[in-house]
């Protein structure tokens, strides 16, 4: 006989809750988790699907070293000696801004963050890097200065909110938010409700919209200044909420008095009046945006960003319900890091900012690798992520890390960023171990999950944290624990706690490595680093979210967050661990004027000269690539690299390159036959798809193929057309906007 356990699923962002029937030891089947309070019952196909996640025919079970041309088992000691002797010879000739770390991005388990992170710390260096910087250093960047921190990423309050607008996103396939099809229907059939969708093409989600705006691809910037323009012009700003919660909106009225509108939105191939229509709407309706990869990574990345920060400035849907609020959150995605303060390090080459909350971009790593500078990057600790296919530049990617002093992979498969290691350690997978995601979804409740484990790991695999708390352990970077803390790891928690701070207020070096001191004494009882770590979040969380605890019953003290600890554990499909204060919304605002703050002097410049004109002759494509190439389609068939094999996908038509039938036909193209995509970037070839859910001029592929496995590849890797240098001021990757030519292959 099986028995179901509670968990989460690792797909995707949303971790909708899921049960798993295991027998003997492996998983059999999965259904949803209905008694999950965020996702109540609702759960996508891939989620159906994680047991090919957790079963891949690569998987790697014991530590590899490279030697020559071929991987070789070794012992885990010879390996973490290894690899902390080099990066400490590394760090002794070169400098600490020689070492990088990356990770702490996944979908499934954010709890190795605060190991590798304090590794690199240890070490002296700042470079970190992730997935946030590869969509969000705009975004994030931006909410940096006008809303003050970094991961005061302001969400939509869609269960508030009377209209939703959706730009560049198809939640429909990619989600982004609980529930989302569910939601989506909800605001398409009310007849009280409008759903909006800006996106230029007739996507799965602008075919069920109220009204669809098929915005010409890379003009979003410009619509976003008309429609301000428009609501300037009729004085249709929100002069209330201005004048209580905005600051420097004088400053910027004039970049919009006297625009011509009529010519931008001409510009954007758009009908005048709808778009009025929309702006009057947005001036009289209680509403929300829900942007995504469409703005983040698409042509202007940060000026879409900047733009539409206004807009909802100017509409006063900033910190108010139904609007786009800050939610409550356990503890924030990253850490505030403004590159004006001078401790702060910018990329050395590139001069780029951490501005994915603490994040440097990916685009821009090969570029820190491949150079002569002395104190160039010459070793990256990867963990969790395949940067050889989820980043932009394959072959700049290869080129830079087969340069390498020093490449180490944490994993649970032998990937394509793997085969190119030093050292490839294995990890548990996220069924296999405790973990935890941070992604703050909802509002004003706060959801949680601590996921344990469900099947057994094979005997050689660790966590992450474990790894790099072995790693620390011999880099010399945890100090000397007393025989009396690991004793008291063995009982009560809290007398635990009160030994833990005796000591560590007589330790200096305790609070650094606080994360591996915990692993070493709870995590060694309870073998999970992460489970150990979680623990300590949790006692030391921030005084907003004690707040937020303490509204949802757990009451104040000392022990409060071992009752949320307790909690969590007794609840394994996750619980409602705080509840923010919807009118309070505006103290989570932390710019020194306590307003938002709209002049972004950086981008003062291009915001005035943004105008039809300009944005016209900028958009003539060059002959040799007429199309445009979005690339990185979101679909219901792909799941970045986490599923390696095409299995689940039983014969669909999941890696593509998708046309619009008139260019099709204008091409002499056939549905199915093989064509041949070029960039600047590169070439890939794929099979054709014919699809009026593509707008005419543009291409579709999907990322997340190309992966080498078993004897086989499936689909393209579409980051053979892409550029790292393809980006915007921030890094941010232009992958929504590609130059691109099909033909025949």
């Amino acid at each position: 006989m099986g028995e179901w356990h509670k968990t989460g699923c690792v797909l995707c962002a949303q971790n909708c809750g899921l049960e798993i029937l295991v027998e003997n030891g492996r998983m059999k089947k999965i259904r949803p988790d209905k008694s999950n309070q965020r996702s109540q019952g609702y759960v996508c196909r891939k989620g159906l699907n994680v047991m090919h996640h957790q079963y891949p025919k690569d998987r790697i079970t014991h530590p590899l070293k490279r030697i020559g041309n071929r991987f070789e088992p070794v012992s885990w000691e010879q390996a973490v000696t290894e690899i902390a002797d080099r990066l400490k010879s590394l760090v002794d000739t070169h400098g600490p801004r020689s070492i990088a770390y990356m990770g702490a991005s996944s979908q499934g388990g954010h709890c190795e963050g605060a190991f590798g992170l304090s590794i690199l710390r240890g070490l002296g260096s700042q470079n970190f890097y992730n997935s946030g910087g590869q969509e969000f250093s705009s975004s994030w960047w931006l909410f940096g200065r006008m809303l003050g921190k970094q991961y005061n990423v302001a969400g939509p309050d869609e269960h508030g909110a009377e209209m939703l607008v959706g730009w560049g996103w198809n939640g429909m396939e990619s989600h982004q938010m609980p529930q989302a099809p569910k939601v989506l229907t909800e605001f398409s059939k009310n007849p009280e409700k409008l759903l909006v969708i800006v996106d230029p093409r007739p996507s799965e989600t602008a075919a069920m919209a109220n009204l669809h705006l098929p915005v010409r691809p890379g003009t979003d910037a410009l619509l976003l200044k008309a429609m301000i323009a428009i609501i300037v012009e009729n004085r249709w700003e929100n002069t209330a909420y201005i004048a209580e919660h905005v600051e420097g909106w004088e400053t910027l009225r004039p970049w919009f008095e006297n625009f011509d509108a009529r010519a931008a939105v001409a510009v954007c191939q758009l009908d005048y009046d709808q778009v009025a229509d929309l702006c009057r709407l947005m001036t009289t309706r209680r509403w929300c945006m829900h942007p995504d990869l469409g703005i983040y990574m698409g042509r202007n990345s940060v000026m879409n960003s900047y733009m539409m920060n206004i807009l909802m400035a100017v509409c006063g849907v900033f910190c108010v319900p139904g609007g786009n609020v800050i939610p409550g959150m356990v503890v924030p995605l990253g850490y505030h890091a403004d590159e004006r303060d001078p401790k702060i390090w910018k990329t050395l080459i590139t001069d780029m900012p951490p501005a994915a909350a603490g994040a440097f971009p990916p685009a821009v790593m090969p570029e820190e690798i491949l150079n002569d500078h002395p104190e160039r990057l010459r070793a990256v600790y990867v963990s969790a992520c395949n940067p050889l296919r989820a980043y932009p530049d394959t072959k700049a990617y290869e080129r830079a890390f087969s340069t390498l002093d020093l490449l180490v992979v944490n994993d649970i498969v032998m990937s394509e960023t793997a085969r190119l290691a030093h050292y490839v350690l294995p990890c548990r997978t996220y069924y296999e171990a405790w973990d935890a995601t941070f992604f703050p979804w909802t509002f004003p409740k706060v959801f949680f999950q601590i996921r344990r484990p469900v099947v057994p790991p094979p005997d050689q695999c660790l966590e992450a944290c474990q790894i790099f708390t072995l790693v620390a352990e011999k880099l010399g970077l945890i100090p000397d624990i007393p025989d009396a803390l690991y004793k008291a790891a063995a009982g009560d928690r809290m007398q635990f706690g009160a030994a833990l701070m005796e000591w560590a207020a007589a330790e200096p070096k305790a609070l650094a490595a606080m994360p591996f001191v915990l692993a070493k004494t709870l995590g060694k009882e309870w073998d999970s680093a992460a489970l150990a770590g979680l623990w300590g979040v949790l006692m030391t969380a921030p005084k907003t979210f004690r707040k937020n605890a303490d509204r949802m019953g757990f009451a104040p003290g000392l022990d409060q967050g071992d009752r949320i600890f307790q909690a969590l554990l007794d609840h394994p499909e996750g619980i409602w661990v705080g509840k923010a204060a919807p009118d309070e919304n505006f103290t989570a605002v932390k710019t020194p004027s306590g307003k938002i703050e709209l002049m972004v002097p950086e981008l003062e410049t291009a915001a005035r000269d943004l105008d039809a004109a300009g944005e016209a002759a900028a958009l003539k494509l060059p002959d040799e690539f007429p199309m445009i190439l979005n690339a990185g389609r979101h679909t219901r068939y792909n799941i970045n690299t986490m599923i390696r094999g095409q299995e689940w996908n039983k014969g669909k038509r999941a890696c593509t390159i998708a046309i619009h039938p008139k260019d099709a036909k204008t091409m002499g193209l056939h549905n199915g036959q093989k064509v041949k995509v070029t960039t600047a970037g590169g070439q890939e070839t794929g099979e054709l798809e014919i699809s009026k859910q593509v707008r005419s001029g543009t291409v579709l592929i999907p990322h997340g193929f190309g992966l080498i496995y078993g004897d086989t590849v499936y689909g393209l890797n579409v980051n053979q057309l892409t550029r790292n240098t393809h980006r915007d001021l921030l890094g941010t990757p232009m992958h929504r906007f590609v130059p691109c030519r099909v033909e025949a292959a």
